[in-house]
């Protein structure tokens, strides 16, 4: 929840807002607490103006260290998805509901991820709404639980929608041309399950319904 010592990313946004100055701006913010901890806030990158925007949830340790989303192994995995499903990384946009890396402990050299909680979740709205309205995308895939949380609040699940065109809630959140979503799994969940084979085609071709939504 907004506090006096943290407001959200409200007041950390540029104005005007576009992508190049939210992309320095954001390592200034101080919306929640997960600054203290991170290396680096991580922004979207990607093509101005894609048909097609993912949100997943936040960086993890490659991207923390890096400073560019989708380069660990669920990125690695996201782009052999994408490729199957005929659409170029270069023509989209890659971002996270969540700009700074959460975590807690370590595993070897690596930090172990945590999830963001509701709160750091809400604070981060401003930029993820930002960025979405730079961009103005046809399509947004939400990479699981996490990013349609940020989108449709905490009581969404990918489950009862995925691979469908869901609507934009405009009654909760404006954009000045609000897209259509596509949720689905995150590829992190593709690399932690014992089908492995069966979930990577299933995100294929959630891919695939989200790509025929966002014609060029």
């Amino acid at each position: 929840m907004a506090s006096e010592e943290y407001p959200g990313a409200e007041p950390f946004v540029p104005s005007p807002a576009s992508l190049d100055a939210c992309r320095l701006a954001v390592q200034a913010c101080r919306g929640c607490d997960l600054f203290r901890d991170a290396t680096q806030a991580v922004f979207g990158e990607g093509r101005d103006g894609a048909r097609m925007v993912l949100v997943g949830e936040q960086p993890g340790d490659r991207e923390d260290l890096a400073g560019h989303p989708f380069v660990g192994p669920a990125g690695r995995l996201l782009d052999d998805a994408l490729e199957a499903a005929g659409v170029a990384r270069d023509d989209v946009y890659l971002t996270n509901a969540v700009k700074h890396f959460r975590h807690e402990g370590t595993r070897g050299k690596q930090r172990i991820h945590k999830s963001p909680a509701r709160w750091q979740v809400a604070a981060c709205q401003p930029w993820l709404l930002t960025e979405l309205d730079a961009v103005r995308p046809a399509v947004v895939v939400l990479l699981g639980a996490t990013a349609g949380q940020a989108i449709y609040g905490p009581t969404f699940r990918v489950g009862a929608t995925r691979g469908t065109a869901v609507p934009w809630p405009t009654d909760r959140l404006s954009l000045a041309e609000p897209p259509v979503c596509v949720p689905t799994v995150h590829p992190s969940a593709v690399i932690r399950s014992r089908t492995r084979d069966a979930d990577f085609a299933a995100l294929v071709a959630d891919l695939d319904v989200a790509a025929g939504l966002a014609p060029r």
